[in-house]
């Protein structure tokens, strides 16, 4: 069990760095690759087009999330545990990700758009790190001392 779930960590954390390469891509195509560039106000600069490019990718992502989950759990509740472990892997490992190759998020504190789905999800980078770290911790403890 504990294999799995490391296995479903490096995926999520694969996954997260292919989605931060997407990203730096985006931004270089729009001409927006600037580290300090405020993200809510990039979505503003980005066609259309692209944004709705982007909601289908977002929407994608998820779609491999669930499938994975799926396909390696044992019922209903392993199967919700898997999904919010390897998203919160891929969420908490998509920033690092982005600040390895472009020095983005500059901060904690720097809003960013966390989803377009199904109208864009606006925060500070400190929330989706932090609620992704709870629930590591949470699963993390649930499978390691089952009967709390």
């Amino acid at each position: 069990m504990i294999t799995k779930f490391i296995l479903l960590a490096v995926f999520g954390i694969a996954m997260a760095h292919v989605e931060g390469v997407v990203v730096v891509y985006l931004r270089k195509a729009v001409g927006l690759l600037e580290p300090e560039a405020d993200s809510p106000k990039v979505l503003e600069q980005i066609p259309k087009r692209l944004v709705k490019i982007e909601m289908t990718r977002e929407a994608a992502t998820i779609v491999m999330l669930v499938s994975l989950a799926i396909l390696t759990g044992e019922g209903w509740l392993e199967q919700l545990m898997i999904f919010l472990w390897t998203f919160a892997f891929w969420d908490m490992f998509y920033y690092v990700s982005l600040y390895a190759v472009i020095k983005w998020p500059p901060s904690l504190k720097t809003t960013d758009v966390l989803f377009l789905i199904p109208r864009p999800w606006i925060a500070p980078v400190w929330f989706p790190v932090t609620i992704s770290s709870l629930t590591t911790l949470l699963i993390g403890a649930l499978y390691l001392f089952p009967f709390l």
